[in-house]
Formats: C-alpha cells, structure tokens, sequence
C-alpha cells in the first residue's frame, strides 16, 4: 500500500513510509524543554548545594529529587495529518504547559505554533482550509470542544456544558461543520466528579451553532466518528462500562489474592530501590533481557504480560481490546455494519482506504475490503495516515 502512517506507542511518535521500515520522530521542542532546565539548574544549583540538602528531598529514597530536570514529564498527547502534504501537527504537555506543533517534510522540519500555561488540549484535527479543532480540558473533569479558524488567532471554544466533548473530526464540504464524541459528567450532591456516561456522536454546525444527536444507546460507547462528503459515518463502537460493576467471583478472588499482591508491592519497591542504587535486581531470573528492563517498561507490565499470554496461541500480533470494540460504518439510509472487531483507533486515507490498529499491530482494508498487515509494535495509541510531501 502506497501510505505514509504515523502512530503513537509507549510515548514515541513513530513514522513509516512506503516501502521503509518505521522510523522514531524526536521532538526537539521537547528536547529542549529538558536542555533550558538542565542549564537552569547548573546556574543556580550553588544555591542548594551539598550531599545533605539532596538526602532530606527525599532525592535518596525516591531515586530523583522533585527538582531535577531529567525526570520532567514530556508527553505527546494527540498527532494529525496537516493541511499542507508532507505535514503533521501533534500536541505535547508537561506539567507547566501545553503546546502544539507542526512537523513539516514529514518530520524534518518543526514549527511550535500555539503554546499555554493554562490550557491542556488533546486529539487535534486538521480540516482541508487548514482549521484545527481540538478537546479543551478543564479541571474537574470536563472537556469542550475548540477551534481555531485562521493562523492569527487562538483557540475559541464552541461546545460547553457538564460534560466531556473529546475526539473532533472535520467534514469535507461546504461550511464548516463537526463530529466528535460527547458524554455527560455524573457528579455527587456536594458536586465532585462521579463519573460520565456513555459517548454520543454529535454534528455541530460551527458557523450556525445547529447541533444534533447522530449516533446514541444506552449501555453503548460511539467513539471517534468520522464522516466523509457524502455522508458516510464511521465511528468505534463499545459496551459502556463504568468501571465500578460488581463480580462477585471477582471481588472474592480479590480478596484471596490481597496479601500476595502486598507482599508483591513491598517486594517492587525494594527491587526498585535495589536496581537505583546498585544497578541490580533482587532475583536473577529471567535472563539478560528481563535484567536490562527499565522502570518505564515496568510500568506498562500489565500490558506487555497480556499480550505475552496471548502470543502462545501462535498470534504475535493480538488484540489489545476485546473484539466487542468494533469498527462501524454507517451509510445514510442503510443500517450500520461491521468493518472489523478488535480495533482500538483507526483514520481513513484519501484513497478510500482505512488503516486500523489493534493495539499491536496496523492494519490496512482497501476500498475493495482486502486485509492487510503495514506492521507490529507494541502498545500503539492512536494511528493517522499522511499526506506525503509532493516530489
């Protein structure tokens, strides 16, 4: 398939060209974020010097000091395909700040065009006359949807309410007209965040301000719409679930396994202290490759351990989300029918094709409904395909 994809797995942005293997895109701006602290911290570190002030941080126990540098938390939040070809736009946060930035030349080239201390934005979209929209977070657990018409302007939001709007997509046509998912926040009588519903798709008419309900169930997600010109709707759809369902087999084995899973805990902490200080873990087994893991990988264990399980069935690439997470696509007049099963984010290329992920593998379905593979990783968040630069 002659498709340029990036993708998001483990916090790398990852690019893989037609007939080339994928390729790891830094992000300077990042990169720089760490270098400006670093030297930051080199000019004024006479200031709270000696070996003391670093034990009583707690920099001895937890490994790092709340200050240092290296450990700033740098994280890429959403990546699309720009309005120019060779061109994409992604959103990166830390703490302090979020900024979005462009990638021109398929990543040759960086732009920081929007950055704020107070705002925190996620899964941007590009529409054909270069508009952006993206989820807006707030606190308390809301999120409305935003957008920014021109170069010159900022971000203006054009959905609000008790609710999390997330996932915007641009319909190609006249006007500019939105479909993204939204769900309500449930909250307590004193007003703190209970939890949110089930996801709806909605239209938003952003000239008019007409919206209007196009996909909803109860006891079902509709996530990630996208609607092409002619009014085709593809969306993800999922049970809805609240997390907090009662199992009693569950709940029973939860309590059985309790004391191992403390023992488990103390035990963790202990190798974590043991690899920071010595280089080395408590157990030897495992062999050189469990030995060489690091603490972010340690991190997404539950993950890697699943996935693990599932390779002895003789599949090296299986299903991060139950096949009950299924691509849908909706044609007007026609009822809604099911393009694949297992799919936990998707983008449909100029082509007519649609490019889908399972997690740990990306997957291609051309116009005439063949299958197959682009490639396999780990852990794969969110997959877009380009337009590639013109020759």
């Amino acid at each position: 398939m002659n498709l340029t994809i990036a993708w998001l797995a483990q916090g790398r942005l990852r690019l893989k060209k037609p007939g080339e293997a994928p390729t790891t895109v830094e992000s300077k701006f990042g990169q720089s974020i760490r270098e400006k602290a670093v030297r930051a911290q080199q000019r004024h570190s006479w200031k709270s010097g000696g070996e003391g002030s670093k034990f009583l941080s707690g920099a001895m126990i937890w490994g790092r000091g709340a200050g240092d540098p290296a450990s700033i938390p740098i994280s890429i939040t959403s990546i699309c395909r720009g309005h120019k070809t060779g061109e994409m736009l992604y959103s990166l946060e830390t703490d302090d700040f979020c900024a979005m930035l462009a990638l021109k030349n398929l990543g040759e080239e960086e732009q920081r065009i929007w950055n704020k201390n107070d705002k925190r934005l996620g899964t941007l979209c590009v529409g054909n006359d270069g508009s952006v929209a993206c989820s807006m977070r707030h606190q308390h657990g809301t999120a409305n949807i935003a957008v920014r018409l021109d170069e010159e302007s900022g971000f203006s939001e054009v959905t609000e309410g008790d609710s999390v709007d997330a996932a915007p997509r641009w319909i190609s046509g006249p006007g500019r007209r939105l479909v993204f998912q939204s769900a309500g926040v449930g909250r307590s009588r004193e007003g703190h965040f209970a939890g949110i519903g089930p996801f709806a798709i909605q239209y938003l008419d952003v000239e008019t301000g007409d919206m209007k309900t196009l996909a909803e169930e109860a006891g079902t997600d509709f996530l990630m719409p996208q609607m092409t010109s002619d009014g085709t709707l593809y969306y993800i759809r999922r049970p809805y679930s609240t997390g907090r369902e009662m199992k009693p087999l569950r709940v029973l084995l939860d309590i059985l396994l309790f004391p191992f899973r403390l023992l488990y805990a103390f035990f963790q902490f202990f190798q974590f202290f043991s690899m920071r200080y010595t280089g080395k873990k408590l157990t030897t087994s495992g062999g050189a490759r469990s030995r060489e893991m690091d603490m972010k990988q340690m991190m997404i264990w539950g993950n890697m351990v699943s996935a693990a399980r599932q390779h002895h069935t003789g599949d090296d690439a299986p299903d991060m989300v139950p096949n009950t997470w299924q691509l849908i696509r909706q044609r007007e007049g026609k009822p809604p029918e099911t393009i694949a099963k297992g799919v936990l984010s998707y983008d449909l290329a100029p082509d007519g094709s649609i490019v889908y992920s399972n997690g740990n593998a990306i997957f291609v379905l051309n116009p005439q409904g063949e299958k197959e593979r682009l490639c396999t990783e780990a852990l794969i968040e969110q997959v877009v395909v380009l337009n590639p630069p013109t020759a």
